[in-house]
């Protein structure tokens, strides 16, 4: 049986990440440029391929206008 490689809490904050991208109207390629980071980067912390440490999401979250604590999932 396959196991899931992220939790489910991990999956939904994916998922939120993702949503921010998209709603602040940002490409992955923008994201990628803003950060200078290769599009690949953004692509691999999306898909839970990269985790994604709270530095990291410091920056995410003031590229897309969002407070950090809009991206974890309730407790």
């Amino acid at each position: 049986m396959a196991r899931a490689v992220h939790s489910a809490r991990y999956q939904a904050f994916l998922i939120r990440l993702r949503h921010a991208r998209m709603e602040a109207g940002l490409t992955q390629r923008d994201v990628a440029q803003a950060l200078d980071k290769p599009q690949s980067y953004v692509s691999k912390c999306e898909s839970g391929e990269r985790r994604v440490d709270v530095v990291e999401l410091q920056a995410f979250a003031a590229l897309y206008g969002c407070p950090i604590d809009s991206f974890l999932p309730e407790l």
